[in-house]
């Protein structure tokens, strides 16, 4: 998942300075009065959002797979320990029935 978001990052870093340079050297207008940084910054976002979609498609697969084995692997420990817990209650109650009828 870190390989991932550095990869998503890098992607939005690279269109960031080339947009920041169409920018400056006037290819692109600029923002209104102190808007420019703001402006760079949604252009390079609204580029790099499709880019990283089509270009990570595998790395975001592998994600995925990766965070639905951990959530498996949860729910199968959440299961093992309240069977656990199922088995000593039962244990108890057989235990405080078996003393009561003495």
């Amino acid at each position: 998942m870190l390989r991932y978001t550095l990869m998503r990052l890098g992607i939005f870093v690279g269109c960031f300075l080339v947009v920041w340079g169409l920018v400056y050297s006037g290819i692109l207008p600029r923002g209104l009065g102190d808007s420019n940084l703001l402006w760079v910054l949604l252009l390079s976002l609204v580029i790099s959002a499709p880019i990283s979609f089509v270009a990570l498609r595998k790395e975001r697969d592998r994600a995925s797979e990766n965070v639905v084995a951990r959530v498996d692997r949860a729910k199968a420990n959440l299961e093992a320990n309240r069977s656990q817990e199922d088995v000593a209650d039962d244990a108890a109650r057989a235990q405080a029935q078996g003393s009561q009828a003495s």
